[in-house]
């Protein structure tokens, strides 16, 4: 139980009442911070470390940044002794010298000054020189000269503590290496934004060195993924009393969003989770990883998710031992296979406040592991090592932590946020869809219910107006399928329909005028079955449209899986040459009633929703589903149901096992889709047609719930591969074809 006292200017929490090992975490508002103690523990004696003082008091001082009067050949203004937030300065340099960085920047309440280095200089660097790189807020600087092999070194004012590179050497600098120097205050931390940047750039790094890169399909950094990399990722989450419940909660959250967030791009890493105090409690060893038989991902999250923080019995914390846990897993792998031990990147992610009090420092350690990775070569195998380090708790120590991070020109493996709740919507921002290109069917799995959530959940999502050559216009749904293709239904189209005369909106309201080409599948024929009575037939209504471009990939707008390709073979982690195309039904369609979703517009609430269905798959409740049809729709019989009704339907509706929502027509040619393990989504059938028409208006204007008797059919896109294929998988067109698969 915690419990909450004011005191001058904030208030504490204590994690264990007053008992032995309770830690006094201190609050204070925003802008903020506690002093002289962040935190403080009982100890054994009853007693407090630190000791309270009467002076100075504990009290909420005002947040203030780094001493900024640091700039050689130029003037800041304006002069103060101390600099607070919101306090706004401009520099401007001395006649002669040019200013590169930030002219003016403001204190912000993380306690950082905005934007970058003020730097004067005469000149910008050249082949035998260096560039002169500044001296940062709250530093001193020694050396002037900026020659090759000139070396500079940088010390932090009292009460700052130095991140980043100690000393510089001109060579260093002038080939990107070596860290720009910080001073930071006790209590300066991260933004969220800061971590989802600089975080999200390196691992995105570590993910494309695990991956293949299709050179034709890179923008930038952009990158394809999918199984065939090598990547080894190492967990270890402090659970010592100095960490309490709530920081480890938020922190085993955020771990799990970034280990569901990775295999979401169908990378399959090999994990090692441990958690560790005054011993190492093993919760996933990597190598159970190795050989065929691989521990499946949702045994990984239940392992981690199992572990319940009061079960904890030695609460010191051995830093040292986590580390010599990884060393030895480490060692087992290289031993067994050095060859393939040499292929894989290691990434190293700890959650700690830096803090130990037995087993010793891990800065031995950690130099044993960079020699296991590096083999005498550190030039060509630094990249295959990163370890990263979040500082959790109320009281961080940046200078213990700081020499066991990846150095490494223009990124950042230290990471100190002040509320670790952040911390799990930060992971799921950290691997930026709009950054990964051909990966299908990703998204974002929670929104806020608002449009532009939802659009990120549903990115693949479009609404298609088509004014027919009469100048009637209707509305249906698709989906994006490519880059190039939007996949939809026949009977959205008549023959004579002109694809100038479509208009599409995707994404945050992004709309597309008029298209390249309509094709519709070419046994689809409305009329076919007029003469037996029928006066509307829908076997085969599936279009697609062709744009005239490629579409800009982004969080917003991404194409969506589906069957029969090597793509969803990767979404649905299927490895291997001979997978086929019948082992995607088999794993999609498993089991006799299947969940499946669509979307559907609430007029009411002026947004895009998600409706539920459940797919009826074996063939009695299949079959119990489609007679329906024979009641409620004029001219099918027993005898011609599933001549009406064929093979190449999905059936949904009614109220068996649960009542089931309906579509309307608005939602006609929509995705019927399937979410696996929460990132990825595969589109399965395409909204046909229903046996009635509950929808108040005829329209998509409220999620609708079916009736007893009524019923949704959709295209089986299993169904209507060779179509798919023929356009899809077209390799000879100026767009990225998808790859089928060859069975």
């Amino acid at each position: 139980m915690r419990r909450e006292w004011a005191w001058e200017g904030g208030s504490y929490t204590l994690t264990k009442k007053l008992e032995y090992g309770s830690i006094m975490i201190y609050h204070c508002p925003e802008g903020y911070y506690p002093h002289p103690a962040l935190t403080r523990s009982c100890l054994k004696s009853g007693t407090w470390k630190p000791p309270p003082k009467r002076r100075p008091p504990q009290q909420c001082k005002m947040i203030e940044c780094p001493n900024p009067l640091v700039l050689e050949s130029g003037s800041v203004l304006p002069v103060q002794s101390q600099y607070f937030v919101n306090n706004k300065t401009t520099y401007e340099c001395y006649s002669g010298y040019s200013l590169r960085g930030s002219a003016s920047r403001v204190c912000q309440a993380n306690g950082k000054w905005s934007g970058g280095t003020p730097i004067c200089s005469r000149d910008s660097g050249s082949e035998d020189r260096c560039a002169d790189p500044g001296i940062p807020a709250g530093a001193r600087r020694s050396g002037s000269s900026f020659g090759i092999d000139d070396i500079l070194s940088y010390r932090c004012d009292d009460n700052l503590h130095l991140l980043g590179s100690k000393t510089r050497v001109c060579q260093e600098m002038a080939n990107g290496l070596g860290l720009e120097p910080k001073c930071y205050y006790k209590h300066t931390y991260d933004t969220a934004l800061e971590v989802t940047e600089a975080f999200g750039s390196a691992i995105r790094e570590s993910l494309q060195m695990a991956a293949p890169v299709d050179d034709t399909d890179q923008e930038g950094k952009k990158i394809t993924i999918d199984k065939g990399g090598k990547l080894n990722i190492y967990i270890a989450m402090d659970i010592s009393d100095s960490i309490a419940e709530e920081d480890f909660n938020s922190a085993r959250n955020a771990v799990k969003k970034l280990i569901t967030k990775v295999s979401s791009f169908s990378v399959s890493p090999n994990y090692e989770i441990i958690f560790f105090a005054s011993d190492v409690l093993e919760v996933v060893n990597i190598i159970d990883f190795s050989g065929d038989k691989r521990k499946p991902l949702v045994d990984v999250l239940a392992e981690l998710n199992n572990f319940k923080y009061d079960a904890r019995d030695n609460v010191g914390t051995n830093l040292n031992l986590a580390f010599k846990t990884i060393l030895e897993r480490m060692a087992i792998q290289k031993k067994r296979n050095e060859m393939l031990f040499m292929e894989i990147h290691h990434v190293l992610i700890f959650f700690t406040d830096g803090a130990y009090n037995m087993g010793g420092s891990p800065e031995n350690t950690m130099a044993k592991i960079r020699e296991s990775v590096y083999m005498n070569n550190k030039t060509k195998r630094e990249k295959y090592l990163d370890v990263y380090v979040f500082g959790v708790g109320s009281d961080i120590f940046d200078e213990d932590i700081m020499p066991l991070v990846t150095k490494r020109n223009g990124e950042r493996h230290y990471f100190k946020l002040k509320n670790v709740i952040d911390l799990e919507r930060t992971f799921d921002d950290i691997i930026d869809e709009s950054e990964v290109v051909g990966v299908c069917g990703l998204h974002k799995n929670y929104d806020d219910n608002t449009p532009s959530t939802i659009r990120q959940r549903y990115p693949w999502m479009a609404r298609i107006d088509n004014t027919h050559e009469d100048g009637k216009a209707s509305k249906c749904m698709g989906s994006l399928v490519t880059r190039r293709f939007i996949l939809t239904a026949a009977h959205c189209f008549k023959f004579d329909d002109m694809a100038d005369n479509i208009r599409i909106t995707m994404g945050e309201n992004k709309v597309i005028k008029g298209a390249s080409r309509i094709i519709l599948h070419p046994d689809y024929n409305i009329n076919g079955k007029k003469n037996d009575g029928i006066n509307e037939f829908y076997d085969y209504d599936v279009a697609l449209i062709k744009l005239k471009n490629d579409v800009d990939v982004s969080i917003h707008i991404r194409p969506i899986c589906i069957p029969c390709t090597k793509e969803t073979s990767g979404a649905l982690r299927l490895v291997g040459e001979a997978i086929t195309c019948k082992q995607q039904e088999q794993l999609l369609f498993k089991n006799s009633v299947e969940e499946v979703s669509f979307i559907s517009y609430d007029k009411k609430e002026q947004m895009d929703q998600r409706s539920d269905a459940k797919l009826k798959l074996q063939d009695q409740l299949r079959d119990n589903c489609i007679e329906m049809a024979v009641t409620e729709v004029e001219g099918i019989t027993p005898l011609n149901l599933k001549d009406i009704v064929t093979d190449n339907f999905l059936c949904t509706g009614g109220k068996q096992p649960t009542r089931d929502n309906v579509a309307c027509k608005g939602d006609s040619g929509g995705a019927v889709f399937m979410d696996y393990d929460k990132h990825r989504t595969i589109q399965v059938g395409v909204i046909s047609w229903g046996t009635k028409d509950l929808c108040p208006g005829g329209n998509s204007d409220i999620k609708q719930e079916s009736s007893e008797k009524s019923r949704d059919f959709h295209i089986n896109l299993f169904k209507v591969v060779p179509f798919l294929k023929k356009y899809l998988g077209n390799d000879t067109e100026d767009y990225q074809p998808l790859e089928f698969l060859e069975n």
